[in-house]
Parts: structure tokens; C-alpha cells; sequence
């Protein structure tokens, strides 16, 4: 029988993880099915440039997987019950179950509200596609001088603020962040960021904690009344419920607990990538949900499936940073070098030459879904070790020569 691995989500680290998997193992020894909501996949990173009516390219999972013998299912996840190996669905055809040996769990995160009272029915976030599309409605139907309120001071809040200023400057943009504006970055990139936002007119309200969302305001922590004809809420993520729903061992945040390989540590036939997995890096710091973290588990999950399956080498890559890239509109960026732990360094590169860099990030990553092994050739492995998966904390495999990409 062939060895039946499931990969729910099909972001950068699901689609990524099957992708690689199909060209690490024999075709006729696994069956290899990817599960997704959408038909699509979505370029998640540059949802802030869809929300202000840019065009971006249409990606069909059919296409990315095209020739890897993968099986996209379109259908949502509805439940998994990790003990009897079983993932509920609905989809075209309805309900049903799909059975598995080995899963891959890449289900991502969503906005979160943090329990913001009337955030929930007063807010446009940006998370998903059908959300970026919303704030796309919405914005269009702004006349000239009305305000939008950004709210959130990370990654996400700073490229949406940015870039609905450049594309609208005739509306009036605030930026609400909980802190002080980029004041994890350095001298040069806080620097840079505040004449960026000078540049566009944007104004950046600091320190300020959003109490409660009403129509047309929002009321702050001091009891300042903030007018806004579109919110924009990037105030955080939180990971889908499913898993703590399930017996897997999760932390607080309701990730997955995962060793180093992102195999669960409770659940060894159970992998966790992306921003589904907790794991930990350089100084015992939880990566961050982002891409940069989804794609390097991705593939440290699916190398390390190949390799237990087919008697290879276990991979373990140390997972680290290396910058974080910011755009600040279509002409301007930020690119912030950092710490093996994420942490700024006094180095980073601005303006047209960042914003670049960024664009060429933008582009591998999505070309990194559809070619998982960097264009290099595959080397489709026979499954040796088919066996029930033992405990996370068992004894690895034999170790064996592992041919590169």
C-alpha cells in the first residue's frame, strides 16, 4: 500500500512541504494529497498591494503542481482527530474523511481581533485575500479627504499604511501603533521609516492602545476619539483553532509543539510548519509568524519526512533571520538587518534599492513554491521504512548519504 501523506494549507509552507515531498519520494510508494480551501495560491505578502487595486498574477495550485503528482482536494478543514488519523473536510462534494499516515499540518494564522470590543463588526483586515479585496471596495469608494486608520506598527500595518497613502494621497492616513513607531529597528531604518511616512503624509499616532471600534470612530486607552471611514487592522494573528481542538500538545498561542525536524512532540506521525508550528530558535526564541519562517520549516519538515521514510540523513539546518524587508509604498523600502534571533543590527539598506530587494523577495518566495528543490533536479527516493512512526523522543534512523536539493 502506498504510504498516505495529507498537507492541509496550501500558503508558502504548505505548498512549499508538498512540493518538496513529491520530489523527494517515489511516486508509486506515496500518496501525496494537499488540502486548500481555495484553488489558488495566494501571494499573502503582497495583500497590501492587492487591497489598494494592484493586479497580481493568478496562481493556480493545478499549475503549481503541475507534473508532481500531487492531488489537490479544494475543500475547507473541518476537524482532525490525531488518534485515529483522520482529517474531516467539506468540500465540492460534501463531507467526508480523508485517512492518513503521516500529516502535515500548514493550516497558518488569521487576524485577530484580540477581543477589541467592536472590532469584529467594524474592521477590514487584510490576512486573507477576501479581505484585501474588501478594503480594494472600500477604498474606491472613498471620496478625497476622508480618513482611514491604520491599526497595528508591525510589518503588516506599516506596508498597509504606506501603501494606501502612495496609491491615495488625497486621503487622510493614520498609522495607530501600541508602541513607538519601527522602535524595534535601528537608528538608520527608525530614521528612514519617519521620513517615509513624512514623505506621504501619514500620521502616526504612537503609544496608542485601541480601546473599541464604533462606526465612523475609534475611542484609545486615553479616551481619545479617533474619526475613520476605513479601519484597516493589522494588530496581530492568531493561529486557525483546529489544533487546540485536537490531543496534540500546542503552547498558549495554540501552535503546535514541534522538535527540531517540526515534528509534533506528542504526535510523531504529525508535522507543524509555518505559523501552525512553535518552534524554537537562536536563543531559545520562538520564530516569528512570517514567511520568512514558513518556507525554511517547509522544507526542514519535508526533508526530514523523506529521510525517515527512506533511511536518509536527518536534516538539521539551524533555523535563523538574516533581515526583514519592508516596503514603504511601490518606489521606497526598508530592509533591516538583524541577528541570527531576530534582533536589529546597526545596518540597513533604504529607498528605490530596498524597494527592489524587497520586490526580488516577493518574487522567490512565490517561485520557490513552484520549484521547492531551487531548480535543481529531484531525487525521488523508495520508501524503505514504512513502519508506524515511533515517539517523537525514539532514536533517529540510521543516518545515510542525502543527495543535495
Amino acid at each position: 500500500m502506498q504510504h498516505r501523506i495529507i498537507v492541509l494549507g496550501a500558503g508558502y509552507a504548505g505548498a512549499f512541504a508538498a512540493g518538496r515531498l513529491a520530489r523527494r519520494l517515489h511516486r508509486d510508494d506515496v500518496a501525496l494529497t494537499l488540502v486548500n480551501a481555495e484553488p489558488d495560491f495566494v501571494e499573502r505578502v503582497r495583500n497590501h498591494e492587492l487591497a489598494t487595486g494592484r493586479r497580481l498574477r493568478h496562481r493556480p495550485l493545478t499549475d503549481v503542481l503541475a507534473g508532481t503528482g500531487v492531488e489537490l482536494k479544494v475543500a475547507r478543514v473541518t476537524a482532525v482527530d490525531v488518534d485515529r488519523k483522520a482529517v474531516a473536510v467539506t468540500g465540492g462534494s460534501g463531507a467526508e474523511e480523508l485517512a492518513y499516515d503521516t500529516l502535515v499540518y500548514a493550516l497558518g494564522s488569521h487576524w485577530d481581533d484580540h477581543g477589541v470590543p467592536g472590532a469584529a463588526g467594524h474592521v477590514y483586515e487584510i490576512a486573507g485575500r477576501a479581505g484585501a479585496l474588501r478594503v480594494r471596495e472600500r477604498l474606491a469608494g472613498l471620496a478625497a479627504g476622508q480618513p482611514v486608520v491604520v491599526v497595528g506598527g508591525g510589518l503588516t500595518g506599516l506596508e498597509a499604511a504606506t501603501e494606501i497613502a502612495e496609491s491615495r494621497p488625497d486621503l487622510e492616513v493614520t498609522l495607530a501603533a501600541r508602541t513607538g513607531l519601527g522602535d524595534w529597528l535601528s537608528p538608520k531604518g527608525q530614521g528612514h521609516l519617519r521620513a517615509a511616512f513624512g514623505r506621504l503624509g501619514i500620521t502616526a499616532r504612537e503609544n496608542t492602545e485601541v480601546t473599541a471600534v464604533e462606526d465612523g470612530r475609534l475611542v484609545t486607552a486615553d479616551g481619545t476619539v479617533l474619526p475613520t471611514a476605513l479601519t484597516v487592522w493589522t494588530a496581530g494573528f492568531a493561529v486557525h483553532p483546529i489544533a487546540r481542538a485536537t490531543t496534540l500538545e500546542v503552547g498558549d498561542t495554540g501552535q503546535i509543539v514541534v522538535d527540531d525536524t517540526m515534528r509534533s512532540v506528542s504526535h510523531p506521525d504529525v508535522y507543524a510548519v509555518g505559523d501552525a508550528a512553535l518552534v524554537q530558535g537562536p536563543g531559545d526564541k520562538p520564530l516569528r509568524m512570517s514567511c520568512a519562517t514558513g518556507t525554511p520549516t517547509a522544507w526542514q519538515a519535508a526533508d526530514a519526512i523523506a529521510a525517515r521514510l527512506t533511511g536518509g540523513k536527518l536534516p538539521h539546518v539551524p533555523l535563523r533571520y538574516f533581515n526583514q524587508c519592508v516596503s514603504l509604498g511601490r518606489k521606497d523600502g526598508l530592509i533591516q538587518y538583524v541577528t541570527a534571533d531576530d534582533r536589529a543590527v546597526n545596518a540597513a539598506l533604504t529607498g528605490r534599492v530596498a524597494a527592489l530587494y524587497k520586490e526580488l523577495i516577493c518574487k522567490g518566495a512565490a517561485w520557490g513554491v513552484a520549484h521547492p528543490t531551487l531548480g535543481l533536479p529531484g531525487r525521488r527516493r523508495r520508501i524503505t521504512h514504512p513502519a508506524p512512526a515511533q515517539p517523537a523522543a525514539a532514536p533517529a534512523p540510521a543516518p545515510a548519504p542525502e543527495t543535495a536539493a
